[in-house]
């Protein structure tokens, strides 16, 4: 174990449940301090029984940059700094549906979730690492954002943004101690992925060499690789966890 992490804050947006609390519970096992910010107070409730008395939660809309910008503050107030920033708040939204089915309002409502709080969070933590010069920011992309699923434009759209903002990120902040990462993985069972239609869930399941679904612990120990003291020079990049199914 890496004695730094007990020095460590990290926030994970959409972190009451599914990703971003396997991340959670790992990272606090490690003796980093878990700050979770989430808009669901009862699985936030949860969350903090889980985490233990070292944890934080904040419920708080990440579409919006006052909240999430109180969220942050109330965490620098606790701890001081902010090391890790872990973007997992996301929705699929509408699924199972050719491109001239998708409705406008769905659309903005996805990547609202998917992109643009990705971004406020970032704009948020970004000036307490540079004041270290140190941080580690994780955004959670997709194999969809890869190589599209087809029923799911919005998602899929959503997630090629985040890949695309990860790359910008990590070239504008390579200079600094600052590194910006993401992960796409495939399907992972998750609450998220359950609502979905199980016919698309089937589709995307297909795809994958490795004919199963990944696991909640298998992605945490691939986040928890990449947001490590450990993993210094890589920046801009998207990591894969998709039983083979990403073609680059």
């Amino acid at each position: 174990m890496n004695p730094l992490w007990n020095q460590q804050t990290a926030i994970i947006s959409g972190g009451a449940d599914g990703l971003g609390y396997a991340l959670a519970l790992r990272l606090g096992a490690l003796g980093v301090r878990v700050a979770v910010l989430d808009l669901d107070a009862a699985k936030l409730d949860t969350a903090l029984a889980g985490l233990g008395p070292t944890g934080l939660i904040f419920q708080c809309d990440v579409t919006s940059p006052d909240a999430v910008n109180a969220a942050v503050a109330g965490v620098l107030s606790a701890t001081g700094r902010i090391d890790v920033l872990v973007n997992c708040a996301g929705m699929t939204g509408r699924t199972n549906i050719k491109s001239h089915e998708v409705d406008l309002v769905d659309f903005d409502r996805v990547m609202a979730l998917n992109v643009r709080a990705s971004l406020i969070t970032f704009q948020a933590v970004l000036p307490s690492m540079l004041s270290h010069n140190y941080g580690r920011v994780l955004h959670i992309a997709s194999v969809a954002g890869k190589e599209g699923n087809a029923g799911m434009l919005a998602y899929s759209t959503s997630k090629a943004a985040v890949i695309g903002m990860t790359k910008v990120q990590g070239k504008e902040y390579a200079e600094t101690g600052v590194r910006i990462n993401a992960l796409a993985p495939a399907v992972i069972r998750t609450a998220m992925v359950e609502k979905m239609p199980p016919e698309q869930v089937q589709y995307m399941t297909d795809k994958i060499p490795s004919k199963r679904c990944g696991t909640l612990d298998e992605f945490a120990a691939m986040a928890e690789f990449i947001v490590s003291p450990e993993n210094s020079f890589t920046t801009g990049f998207c990591f894969d966890l998709t039983g083979g199914r990403a073609t680059y």
